[in-house]
């Protein structure tokens, strides 16, 4: 294998944190260390993508309220004068013992500081294995961007023409989108495949119930069951029987990078980095992970959680997604908002979850620019 060509003149001692992934929080950090940062520490970020995708959004831009424009954040403002470096190439692997990344065109580059915040993936070949016909039939929902480029074809169809749609997979994702495909297909006939789980488990109770109530209020089936596979114009399902579906949705399968299990770091049963309350992972005390790969599921105080590591201080616990605010659309009228055990719901919440995507994905180029 190659080494990466450093940046770094020799002799200056500087150290090297590594920013893997450009996902939410890393724009975070991005914006801050623009602002603020840390003397002696040359910032790298790898990534192979110009722009963010965020991925909260995408029911929104299935109902319409949003373009994809509006979706983005653009990497480059983030980066320009702010003495980050970008390297434009996917990661193949983590060596937490040599302490280097290994890159898609087999160089590497060392690290005294690592950060991961790259995001899950659908493993396309796997999921054929469990759903045989996924690559043929299915919509995959990742990466977002090749979603947003085939739903139009969707929306193309007569709107004469009936059409049955199967949501397969019931995460808050899953459950959004089968509420965003209703409110622009009202005509057709939606189906959520939770994939075995009681819908919306996974979300608190209060929550849970408002989301049971729309989702009959909507005339939205729901199966506790999961896709064995895929046919033109059905999916066949775990109890043996055939719902028809021309457009199958595939929010199933998504996990993170398998690249990840040969690392080294200690990942927990799904493969997500075992983090502590600070965002630190509890076997690498110079690695971090933040975002949907770290079993904290957490996205904000990673800017400063780093910026205390490199500088030698400790880090403080983050606040998790499940004691943040959650807001969870439900078609492009009405949204849920829960906190702490309390829910609300109506068009109110609809708008204010709208005015916070939208600060979400365009407010960083704007504090940036120069």
């Amino acid at each position: 294998m190659t080494a990466f060509p450093s940046t770094l003149p020799p002799g200056t001692g500087q150290k090297h944190l590594i920013l893997l992934g450009a996902g939410q929080s890393h724009l975070d950090v991005l914006t801050q260390w623009a602002v603020r940062p840390v003397a002696g520490v040359q910032v790298s970020l790898v990534t192979p993508l110009a722009q963010y995708f965020h991925k909260g959004m995408l029911p929104g831009l299935v109902t319409g309220l949003y373009a994809p424009e509006d979706c983005v954040t653009a990497l480059e403002p983030l980066i320009h004068n702010s003495g980050i470096r970008r390297i434009t190439r996917h990661a193949a692997g983590i060596d937490t013992q040599t302490q280097t990344i290994l890159l898609d065109d087999g160089s590497r580059i060392h690290y005294d500081w690592l950060s991961i915040n790259t995001g899950l993936t659908q493993d396309r070949s796997r999921i054929e294995q469990s759903i045989p016909g996924a690559r043929e039939f299915g919509l995959f929902v990742r990466p977002p961007e090749g979603f947003v480029s085939m739903w139009p074809r969707v929306m193309e169809l007569p709107a004469d023409v009936s059409r049955s749609v199967a949501v397969i997979g019931g995460d808050t994702t899953g459950i959004e989108l089968a509420m965003a495909i209703r409110y622009c297909l009202p005509n057709s006939a939606v189906t959520l495949i939770t994939g075995g789980n009681p819908v919306a488990s996974h979300l608190p109770g209060a929550i849970q119930q408002r989301v049971e109530r729309m989702l009959k209020k909507q005339n939205i089936t729901v199966l506790i069951d999961w896709a064995t596979g895929l046919q033109r114009g059905e999916a066949l399902l775990g109890c043996g029987a055939r719902l028809a579906c021309d457009i199958p949705i595939l929010n199933t399968g998504i996990q993170a990078p398998s690249w990840l299990v040969k690392s080294g770091l200690t990942l927990d049963d799904t493969g997500l980095v075992v983090v502590d309350a600070c965002q630190r992972s509890t076997s690498h005390a110079n690695v971090f992970a933040a975002g949907s790969v770290s079993t904290l599921a957490g996205d904000a105080g990673l800017g400063n959680n780093l910026a205390a590591a490199v500088s030698g201080m400790e880090p403080r616990p983050v606040l998790t997604r499940k004691q943040a605010l959650q807001l969870l659309s439900c078609g492009r009228d009405s949204a849920i908002a829960g906190w702490h055990g309390l829910s609300v719901q109506g068009r109110l919440v609809a708008w204010w979850k709208e005015r916070s995507d939208r600060r979400l994905a365009h407010r960083w180029p704007q504090q940036t620019a120069t």
